[in-house]
């Protein structure tokens, strides 16, 4: 035995635990559902560990393996136990007692029931620091190696989506995207000119404040890597220390013990620097530089993408901004609060547009739009638009008239292009509005009282198309809403009735899309939100803004809201109406009675006659010098007067004249200026409206009243 150079003491042939002892391989046993270990005596040995250290668990194993090895073995036990695996291997990073390295090789069987369940492990715990060739370290390696491409292939596709700065550097700051590569800390800055610009820092916060902004000449490691083109490896913190004393300070405190700073490259120039810090010694080897250097192509093709759309986002959305009113003027009555916001989805803008126009004499008249196209070519046709229409409406052109002229402009322009608008001519004083639409979607009325309408508005063909062609045609208003012709411009004109404390509410698609949703689903929505949101415009404006966020539904969004000042008129104390049909001998009574009740309930006592009276001759004068139907309307301001109106559909203009004792007619305006306080005629579409206005002494906000009438 001796000659065949085996140890006396080892009887031959050698016992299994001898010969697994003498290589240092132990043994263990594991128990799934307990969660019970065995090591025996040459497992305890291997990981240098006391019976008496150990717990009994897999936990136990803890303070002999090296930092985040036993979370890989783990996971590489779970893996084989999900997969349905007989056997699982490992190699892992081990220490002993004083903490020297070493390597061990982990092999377990696992026993299932029946049924496929794992229910126990029995394996092999061998001391693998003498394999030929290290083969641990190479499995450490093969497993490194796959563990940082994936990481390399991973961050790529994540960053293919990055269409911003911001979605690149909350890439960078996701633990699970850079965190398998080690790094404690991870940086990134974007060269400004002759500065880096450090907009991102991320994982476990052990941010080195190299301050916000650094030049590219400074004695620091990032600006080194733009400055050269070259990655910057440091393998200690001596090395920190050595070669960059001014950072030396703000590394001393970390646990920081290497790192390297990558150039982010495109198109052969710098366009920013990826710093990565870790806290383990060494030098990077040629496998880990190759890969850090993917890493970092990959980045700076996202970051240079990122750079261009936002700069081309922001040229598009400046062109635009230039194009809207700069500012929104004050207007006596009124509280209005604008919004735009442009389209995230793309880089691409609209044409989306809003403006307001002071007409004077208590006038005001508001308007929005929206060009076809997403590009900086809709933008310029839209502030052409815009500028056109308002020069129509400030020229005292009718709503129907300055809507049709606009069309005309936008058609002369060849631009191919068509747009939808909607403009409304609003007098503060009667809260009388004139609305015209062109293929816009219908504005929204919030009463003052909380409840919210859709105002069906008569509509037109969308500005820029031939008139003969196909479009949106209406049809009779709602909720106070009349329609009425508008002189053959093919923009009839609705009458709607604002009462003090209404808002009326202007908006382009762009609030109502939703991407891949029911269009009906986002009316719903802004409806719910008017109704439900705050009194005050500001604030609606940007409870609105919120439902479609930052990023919208891929389009640009206009809105405008106006209030008419003053205090909601109480229940009853709206409007009355009434309707005048020609050839009805009913029609002119019963509006006299009605006109007399909403007068006494008004607190009009004692003037019930004069007004019933006046009222009564302008509606005799619209039935008989006028062909068409007319209506007869009654409120009260919120001066405290009383006003009548009575519309038709005739151009004529009432003459005021002196009628000789003999004469049977001429009497009637006459008599309306000496009864009322004011009187007068205004244009209205196609026809007029023909008012007087009584000043009502002593008048206490009424508690009752006839409400709506016809």
């Amino acid at each position: 035995m001796a000659e065949r150079g085996v140890n006396p003491q080892v009887e031959w042939p050698a016992r299994t635990d001898t010969s697994l002892a003498l290589n240092h391989m132990g043994t263990f046993d594991w128990d799934l559902d307990s969660g019970q270990m065995f090591l025996d005596t040459t497992a305890l040995e291997v990981l240098d560990l006391r019976p008496e250290e150990f717990t009994g668990t897999p936990a136990g194993l803890g303070d002999r393996l090296a930092p985040g090895e036993q979370a890989r073995l783990d996971a590489r036990v779970a893996q084989a136990l999900k997969a349905g695996r007989s056997h699982y291997g490992a190699y892992v990073r081990s220490r002993d007692r004083e903490g020297a390295p070493g390597w061990t090789h982990v092999q377990g069987r696992i026993l299932r029931d029946p049924r496929g369940r794992p229910y126990r492990v029995i394996g092999i715990l061998r001391d693998a620091v003498h394999d030929p060739g290290e083969p641990g370290a190479a499995g450490e390696r093969d497993e490194g190696r796959r563990r940082m491409t994936g990481v390399v292939e991973r961050t790529t596709a994540i960053l293919a989506h990055a269409r911003t700065v911001n979605d690149v550097t909350d890439v960078l700051k996701d633990p699970e995207a850079l965190a398998h590569l080690g790094a404690v800390s991870v940086m990134l800055g974007v060269v400004d000119g002759g500065r880096i610009h450090l907009v991102a820092e991320g994982q476990l916060g052990a941010y080195v404040p190299e301050t916000e902004y650094t030049r590219v000449d400074a004695p620091l490691p990032m600006s080194e890597a733009v400055r050269t083109l070259r990655p910057v490896y440091l393998g200690s913190r001596e090395e920190f220390q050595r070669r960059y004393p001014d950072l030396w300070p703000y590394i001393e405190p970390l646990a920081v013990r290497s790192g390297v700073y990558m150039p982010l490259i495109a198109q052969g120039r710098p366009i920013g620097a990826l710093g990565l810090l870790y806290t383990r010694d060494g030098d990077f080897n040629a496998e880990e530089r190759n890969v850090l250097m993917a890493l970092g192509s990959g980045i700076a093709q996202s970051l240079q993408r990122a750079i261009l759309f936002e700069q081309e986002h922001d040229l598009a959305e400046g062109l635009q901004q230039a194009m809207l009113p700069r500012r929104i003027p004050e207007v006596a009555g009124a509280l209005i609060a604008v919004r735009y916001r442009a389209a995230r989805m793309g880089r691409d803008i609209g044409g989306d547009w809003y403006d307001v126009v002071p007409l004077g004499e208590g006038r005001v008249g508001v308007m929005i739009g929206d060009v076809e196209g997403h590009d900086t070519d809709a933008a310029a046709v839209m502030g052409q638009l815009r500028i056109a229409l308002r020069a129509y409406v400030a020229e005292g052109h009718t709503p129907g008239a300055a809507m049709a002229r606009a069309s005309a402009f936008l058609r002369d322009l060849e631009t191919e292009r068509f747009a939808t608008c909607t403009y409304a001519d609003i007098d503060l004083t009667s809260g009388k509005a004139r609305l015209v639409r062109a293929g816009h979607i219908d504005p929204v009325v919030r009463r003052g009282d909380g409840s919210c309408h859709r105002v069906q508005v008569a509509g037109g063909l969308p500005l820029g198309l031939p008139a003969g062609g196909p479009g949106a045609s209406g049809g009779p208003g709602a909720f106070g809403a009349t329609g009425t012709g508008a002189s053959g411009t093919g923009y009839p004109v609705t009458s709607l009735e604002l009462h003090p404390g209404d808002t009326l509410l202007l908006c382009t698609d762009g609030l109502t899309e939703r991407p891949g949703g029911d269009p009906e689903t986002g009316v719903r929505e802004l409806m719910e939100a008017v109704r439900d949101g705050p009194a005050d415009v500001e604030e609606l404006a940007d409870v609105l803004c919120d439902l479609v966020g930052d990023s919208g539904g891929g389009d640009d969004m206009a809105l405008l809201l106006l209030r008419r000042r003053g205090t909601p008129l109480p229940s009853g104390g709206g409007p009355l109406r009434h309707r005048l049909t020609p050839g009805d001998p009913d029609a002119p009574a019963m509006a006299r009675h009605l006109i007399r009740a909403a007068a006494a309930a008004w607190g009009a006592w004692d003037q019930a006659d004069e007004i019933e009276l006046a009222a009564d001759e302008l509606m005799t004068n619209a039935l008989v010098h006028t062909d068409g139907v007319s209506g007869v309307s009654m409120r009260l301001t919120p001066e405290g007067r009383i006003r009548i109106e009575v519309e038709d559909t005739s151009s004529a203009l009432p003459r005021r004249r002196e009628a000789d004792d003999w004469a049977v007619s001429g009497r009637g305006l006459m008599l309306v200026d000496r009864l009322a306080d004011a009187w007068g005629v205004e244009p209205r579409g196609s026809g007029k409206c023909v008012w007087c206005e009584f000043a009502v002494q002593g008048n206490d906000p009424p508690a009752t009243g006839p409400g709506a009438a016809g």
